[in-house]
């Protein structure tokens, strides 16, 4: 079991999804996360690292610098990841990132976690079917490399994807980012594996 500390720290490491962007209120699902854990007993001082149109390859690039400057001696720090839609993104040549690529970036970002407890958690789905397939793809990927690693993995992307309000919502915004609603669903799916995480 992880020894507890007093100063725990979460770093929230992805993309747009993490930053929650359209979130009317500004929470995201990483913001409720964070009051969830407060409201349980467990406060921690949480940093959103999610950058907008990141890939696993910009992420890798940052990770360890992100890491380190939150990484004091005598506190306990936590990292959650979620990446996955830009990397699957289509472009003239492809995917913007390659699925093996991908693979080995996720890879690198455990390895630099560096005894940290990791969370991952999956790739939303979007307003695009093409996309979605590439999406999964990247999702199941994702999901057995952390399974083979140890680390938490939580799959919203089979959720998500027949989910009412987060397909209306993506569908009537940008046709990627919910509202606050959207965010809610998301948040919902991934408490109960949080819930689990912070008692390791």
């Amino acid at each position: 079991m992880q020894r507890q500390s007093e100063d725990l720290r979460i770093c929230f490491i992805g993309d747009s999804f993490v930053a929650g962007v359209d979130d009317e209120t500004a929470l995201g699902w990483t913001g409720r996360l964070l009051a969830r854990s407060a409201q349980t007993g467990r406060p921690a001082t949480g940093y959103n690292l999610g950058i907008r149109r990141n890939t696993s390859t910009d992420i890798r690039v940052r990770l360890r610098d992100e890491i380190e400057r939150r990484r004091p001696a005598d506190t306990e720090l936590r990292l959650v990841f979620s990446f996955g839609v830009n990397d699957a993104t289509a472009t003239d040549d492809g995917p913007r990132v390659p699925a093996a690529t991908s693979r080995e970036n996720l890879i690198d970002c455990l390895d630099a976690a560096a005894g940290a407890p990791v969370l991952f958690v999956g790739p939303p789905p979007v307003h695009d079917e093409e996309h979605n397939r590439r999406i999964l793809l990247l999702n199941n990927d994702f999901r057995d490399i952390c399974d083979t690693r140890g680390c938490a993995f939580v799959d919203v992307f089979t959720a998500l994807e027949t989910h009412e309000v987060w397909r209306r919502q993506v569908r009537d915004g940008d046709g990627a980012h919910p509202r606050s609603e959207g965010y809610t669903a998301l948040f919902e799916l991934v408490a109960p594996a949080w819930d689990g995480w912070l008692r390791r």
